[in-house]
């Protein structure tokens, strides 16, 4: 297992990081448990959740997915072992996130609340690393592209959000911070209202990556270079659409894209298909699984700190952690180039 700095701070993170969104939705309690003893016992040291999740997002299974790490966390009695981070929601559809804390916001109150709160649930005193799961203003994320200007009815400014996340730094919740579903001007707002106030500075950002969805690149990559913020790489598969199994008309009965279709569209366009098509093929040319080739394309990157993946089958997870020891020659590396000149990013 190949370990990389988190951000310019002192800890090593796996390349694979190990999501777990699934656990309280797709995954029990004990199956949870299950993926969490074995992705340390393969080298895995990192953890990423959210008080969202599980997902999709719904008042029944709110927070059980912390609830089940924080259950394994006081059975097994070694929080030193791993790095844990979390995320804090922010602002967005009533029905979609009104019952949490009658309506999420970034302030120094929300955030404060929405922290005890995962403490609480993950059974530990402090968070390796604290994200901001998405920005409380009007912009890109989630697969909107075409930036419109919206006014805002009203959003708490980075500034406001990164004083309340400084304070949970200085209290000693919480060790680093880091921001997901974020843009360039952002990321950028963040990094000079650190440096220009004395401020902790973000260590990475979470946003979607795959070889169907490059967009990281275009305007974020060159952060993780010049200021330290390395990618966490999300959705690394495409919701599964990657491994093949939604291909020639299959619907896998417990496949995320068949049971909530409707909440991931941007997965499902004709074009998705042609060219997932394309990356199996490629992957079957060269004797290759092709969830384990999008996965090693994705660890292989030099903006990457790391690769969150997620399982609802231990198979699964055996799979793309095993991803980690996979290197892709540079014929392969070249046919992966050659297919996203001609197909750029269809599932942004």
């Amino acid at each position: 297992m190949d370990y990389r700095p988190l951000g310019n701070t002192d800890l090593k993170v796996s390349v694979i990081c190990l999501g777990t969104m699934t656990f309280g939705e797709q995954n029990t309690e004990a199956e949870a448990h299950e993926q969490l003893d074995y992705a340390l016992s393969q080298g895995v040291n990192f953890i990423d959740t959210a008080e969202m999740y599980p997902v999709p997002v719904n008042a029944k299974t709110y927070s059980l997915t912390e609830q089940y790490i924080g259950s394994w966390i006081k059975a097994r009695q070694h929080r030193d072992k791993f790095v844990l981070a979390s995320k804090v929601a922010g602002p967005g559809p009533k029905d979609w996130i009104g019952h949490v804390r009658g309506g999420p916001k970034l302030n120094a109150e929300h955030i404060a609340q929405a922290l005890d709160a995962s403490l609480k649930r993950l059974n530990t005193d402090y968070l390796d690393l604290y994200q901001v799961h998405w920005p409380s203003r009007s912009t890109n994320y989630f697969g909107q592209l075409g930036y419109r200007y919206a006014k805002d009815n009203h959003h708490e400014t980075i500034e406001e959000t990164l004083h309340a996340l400084n304070a949970l730094v200085k209290a000693g919740k919480v060790r680093h911070i880091g921001l997901s579903n974020e843009t360039p001007w952002g990321v950028a707002q963040y990094l000079s209202l650190a440096q220009s106030q004395q401020l902790t500075a973000p260590v990475s950002i979470q946003n979607p990556y795959s070889l169907l969805n490059r967009s990281y690149e275009i305007g974020l990559a060159e952060f993780a270079h010049r200021s330290n913020v390395g990618l966490l790489a999300y959705s690394p598969l495409a919701f599964g659409m990657l491994s093949g199994k939604y291909l020639n008309g299959q619907n896998p009965e417990k496949g995320r894209l068949t049971i909530w279709a409707k909440y991931f569209t941007r997965y499902l366009s004709e074009r998705a298909y042609r060219v997932t098509q394309k990356y199996v093929d490629l992957a079957q040319q060269h004797g290759l699984d092709p969830a384990q080739m999008a996965l090693a394309y994705v660890n292989s990157r030099p903006f990457l700190t790391a690769n969150i993946i997620g399982a609802t089958t231990m198979e699964q997870l055996r799979s793309n952690i095993a991803s980690a020891d996979l290197s892709l020659s540079e014929e392969v590396l070249k046919g992966i180039e050659a297919i996203h000149e001609e197909h750029p990013n269809p599932c942004p």
